[in-house]
């Protein structure tokens, strides 16, 4: 960005969404939570796109700090990929708990 912050774009598909950096994703391809923690350290945060309900695109800002928050409370998958539904579910508790 403007600041020289790196960011991450991630989509919620029907498939859902994974967090983990886009070499881990795919046949043949394995998770590392040691890269995956770098990744976190090394970006401010992701801009998370609900895809799905094209042609209006609802986006939210999360913090790669909230993120290490729900790898921590084991809320992401064993490979960061968790549902749509969750997705949905954990930033809808974001922007309640932020009323």
């Amino acid at each position: 960005d403007e600041q020289g912050r790196r960011w991450e774009v991630r989509c919620i598909s029907r498939h859902g969404i994974y967090f983990c950096p886009s070499y881990m994703v795919g046949s043949g391809r394995s998770f590392d939570e040691e890269g995956f923690l770098r990744k976190l350290s090394e970006i401010e945060g992701y801009v998370v796109a609900d895809i799905e309900r094209f042609p209006e695109v609802p986006f939210w800002i999360i913090p790669s700090q909230q993120v290490l928050e729900w790898w921590k409370a084991g809320e992401l998958g064993s490979d960061t990929k968790i549902s749509r539904r969750k997705a949905l579910r954990l930033i809808s508790s974001l922007q309640q708990t932020r009323l």
